[in-house]
């Protein structure tokens, strides 16, 4: 596997992908953003940014409520694709949807985008919004950042949803993303990605950092068994990112962990059945 979801391209049989290049787009988005669709992740009317120890972070606030913070996944995540989520959570809570380091219109920093730095991140933005706890949605990448900071700061986190992140052991997968095979996937989307990074010329770099933390990172029992509050982790059946062994392993080491299996969905369960996991969070969420 060449790149962080490749279970996408398998998933779409067309050779372009229409959209209006103004119009913000989900990576392998096959069909054009709706007219009056919110600009998740570049909306200057949510828009703000909290300064971390190296660099400007962006999120966006959305709805009133109980906080419930959303992170996206990495390399080809964007807040974009995370829309669903927060369309639907904003009627009952305050949405805080964040922009992960070297995503959007974040800034990469200095130093490896590590797990820890990203839930730094993610600390630094809760207090700045809120001094109550929060709720976490986390996905794939989100999903590790949301269990490096649950447990980390127990003090921080309510609950958590990890949606496709399993055990991780060093060296079980290549990652050798580059600017071409990116772009080769969806031109597109990368060239709106680009234009929103405030370091485009930044990006070959950082690539390269990405790939080497993900190819000799490791998430086990030292983080997971960390974890106090309740944790749903959910993944696709046919998750190849995470496969289901993995995602088992870490529901077993997550001291209160519920688990849920998405029937016949890949990686992006949400994108594929959004109402079976909407279905499956909901009690968790109000329990």
């Amino acid at each position: 596997m060449k790149y962080l979801f490749f279970f996408l391209w398998l998933l779409t049989n067309a050779a372009a992908f229409s959209q209006s290049p103004s119009r913000l787009r989900a990576f392998m988005q096959q069909t054009p953003s709706p007219a009056q669709a919110i600009p998740y992740g570049n909306n200057p009317k949510a828009g703000q940014y909290a300064q971390t120890k190296d660099a400007k972070i962006y999120y966006e606030v959305y709805g009133q409520g109980k906080p419930l913070v959303i992170l996206h996944g990495g390399i080809v995540g964007s807040t974009y694709e995370m829309a669903q989520f927060i369309d639907s959570l904003a009627k009952t809570h305050q949405v805080i949807a964040i922009s992960t380091r070297g995503h959007g219109k974040s800034e990469m920093g200095s130093g490896v985008p590590s797990y820890e730095r990203k839930a730094e991140d993610v600390k630094t933005i809760i207090e700045a919004v809120t001094k109550d706890s929060v709720l976490v949605l986390g996905f794939s990448d989100g999903a590790y950042t949301g269990y490096f900071l649950a447990a980390s700061h127990p003090d921080k986190v309510k609950k958590l949803i990890a949606i496709g992140a399993g055990e991780w052991k060093p060296g079980w997968r290549k990652f050798d993303n580059t600017r071409q095979s990116l772009f080769g996937l969806d031109s597109l989307y990368f060239t709106q990605q680009l234009a929103l990074l405030p370091q485009p010329e930044r990006f070959d770099k950082w690539l390269l950092s990405v790939n080497h933390y993900y190819s000799t990172v490791s998430i086990g029992k030292p983080v997971l068994g960390k974890i106090q509050c309740p944790v749903l982790v959910m993944a696709g059946e046919k998750d190849q990112n995470a496969p289901l062994k993995t995602v088992i392993a870490a529901y077993e080491m997550i001291p209160k962990a519920q688990l849920s299996i998405i029937p016949d969905a890949p990686h992006p369960a949400f994108l594929t059945n959004f109402s079976a996991v909407w279905a499956s969070m909901l009690p968790f969420l109000r329990g």
